[in-house]
């Protein structure tokens, strides 16, 4: 697949009184990782239902694949693989039965579904416990597990909802590695997630959805060059070069108990070249000095007006 995997125009979706979607514009590029955020009620599950057929839009247009997701909802369906906050693996099967069963819901031959399932254990590391019953798997296996399952029918763009909600550090970075493989592998993934960590590591654009709109939409970099707030620490070793500095740098802040100025910057090259040669000027000698940007908890706050911890 070249192009957009996934493309939609002015979509809009109430329930009642209540909009819930208020024109969304999106467009994912084949081949990416795109991040959905935004706070409780902000419209990401609505977008994602819409997107993956769930649910009816009442106005705009969807093409996912390709196909329009109102008049080729089946076609749709058989292009893509869903994935949710909650493992949906049956925990009275095996790891192996778990994933047969999804071969048996689907066209694939008894040779190749096979192949398929030797393939994605090894693939997730599941070998060991493929024939041990789901409910004693832990959390991150639980989740390696479900997407292994959506991966049995080679669905070419998957939609990830909260894919690491729960799990342990190890078992998120784990996800991660598997995700930037599947990306490698040409698949399209669009993300939801609680983590604005998650999404400044793994997506190649992110939009942030509030209030039913798409509030801003980029890079991660371009987003939070959009903040204000980068700026140039400065750690010195007397309280004499501190105050001298404070006066030298316009606009600075001092910390006294830690010694650390910190100067507002682009923090591009030549800015933290000239504050540099400032202080040299004056003979000031900074033990050391760091460039620090806001990240996307940052970005998200201005944006929204809402913290990471209402994130869903």
């Amino acid at each position: 697949m070249t192009g957009s995997a996934i493309t939609a125009s002015g979509l809009r979706k109430a329930y009642q009184d209540k909009v819930v979607l208020d024109g969304i514009d999106l467009d994912v590029p084949a081949g990416t990782i795109f991040a959905l955020l935004g706070p409780n009620g902000a419209g990401k599950t609505t977008t994602v239902n819409v997107l993956t057929t769930l649910t009816k839009a009442d106005g705009g247009s969807v093409r996912v694949a390709g196909y329009d997701v109102a008049s080729d909802a089946k076609a749709v369906r058989k292009a893509i693989g869903v994935t949710g906050q909650f493992a949906a693996v049956d925990e009275l099967l095996s790891g192996r039965e778990n994933l047969q069963l999804m071969v048996d819901l689907s066209p694939i031959t008894p040779n190749e579904g096979e192949r398929i399932i030797t393939e994605l254990l090894e693939r997730f590391e599941l070998v060991e416990s493929a024939d041990k019953q789901a409910s004693t798997y832990s959390g991150g296996m639980r989740r390696k597990l479900d997407l292994a399952m959506t991966l049995v029918g080679s669905p070419r763009i998957i939609f990830l909802d909260e894919p690491t909600t729960g799990l342990d550090p190890r078992s998120r970075r784990t996800m991660w590695t598997i995700i930037r493989d599947l990306v490698a592998d040409g698949v399209t993934i669009l993300l939801t997630t609680q983590y604005l960590e998650e999404a400044d590591h793994l997506a190649h654009r992110v939009a942030v959805l509030d209030g039913g709109r798409i509030v801003a939409e980029g890079t991660p970099d371009e987003l939070k060059r959009r903040i204000p707030g980068t700026h140039v620490r400065f750690r010195f070793g007397t309280a004499a070069d501190l105050d001298t500095a404070a006066r030298v740098l316009e606009g600075s802040t001092a910390d006294v108990n830690e010694l650390v100025l910190r100067v507002p910057s682009d923090g591009r090259t030549k800015s933290v070249r000239g504050l540099l040669d400032r202080l040299d000027e004056y003979a000031i000698d900074a033990e050391e000095f760091s460039v620090h940007t806001p990240d996307l908890d940052d970005v998200f706050l201005a944006l929204t007006g809402h913290t990471t911890e209402v994130v869903a």
